[in-house]
């Protein structure tokens, strides 16, 4: 039971991490500018991007944006992984209940990120972008790989703390911590490859990007307090219960 117990809170985890992937991609900071970074490392105007049927333009566009996004996970991935080993030397290096504390550390952290993505408070050091500045000068393959590197490294307003707070669950759950920052990657990865070949999506979903980003800051919002009571064990047998409840009501 125990181990049912784990699996079902590590779902759980890489769900919420996968949603926190997805909520980067569509917030103000990354989407709207999406179209125009595209245009940068494909050399395609945003008009024609918009517009195109192109097979060959597609594919144009899919070579560029898995480079540019093979360099991103690199660098999420790496930040994910020495989260965990942090969190882990923590670990050993305090005495009792160290996991209970750094979980509590972490969820008043990801509490005052979730007001921050939220705009319910205003946290001036994460406001200040660190984005690399660009030339206008066209990139080939190797090029869009650099850029994504650029981008991951930015500190941006909406990426940050949305990412800050997989770090932290990374660290306060270190044997898992990696397993979450890839599901984070692949949840900023999918929405991106689907609308790189419908660019004309983007207006639509840009309209409402606040809405998205108010209801993730409040699972954000959820989860630390979760992380903080140390409610997760009696979620996850909530979850636990309704699923076999679920299953032996179909057997019956």
């Amino acid at each position: 039971m125990g181990g049912i117990a784990a699996d079902t809170m590590l779902i759980v985890g890489m769900f919420l991490a996968i949603g926190a992937g997805a909520l980067s991609f569509l917030s103000p900071c990354v989407l709207p500018i999406f179209p125009a970074y595209m245009s940068y490392i494909t050399g395609i105007s945003v008009k024609e991007l918009q517009g195109s049927q192109n097979a060959k333009i597609r594919r144009e566009i899919l070579r560029h944006s898995f480079l540019f996004l093979l360099a991103v996970s690199l660098v999420f991935i790496s930040l994910g992984a020495s989260a965990s080993f942090l969190g882990k030397w923590v670990q050993d290096l305090l005495i009792g209940n160290s996991g209970l504390l750094i979980q509590r550390i972490a969820g008043i952290l990801i509490i005052f990120m979730g007001l921050f993505v939220a705009g319910w408070i205003n946290i001036p050091a994460l406001m200040k972008e660190r984005r690399f500045q660009y030339t206008k000068k066209r990139a080939n393959y190797i090029g869009s790989f650099f850029i994504g590197f650029g981008f991951a490294a930015g500190w941006t307003p909406c990426i940050g703390p949305i990412f800050a707070s997989i770090l932290l669950l990374a660290a306060s759950n270190p044997a898992q911590g990696v397993f979450y920052t890839v599901m984070y990657v692949i949840g900023f990865s999918l929405p991106f490859l689907v609308l790189s070949f419908f660019l004309g999506s983007t207006k639509w979903i840009v309209r409402h990007s606040g809405i998205i980003m108010k209801v993730g800051a409040i699972i954000m919002i959820i989860m630390g307090v979760v992380l903080f009571t140390g409610f997760m064990p009696q979620i996850t047998g909530f979850l636990l219960d309704l699923v076999e409840g679920t299953w032996l009501s179909r057997l019956g």
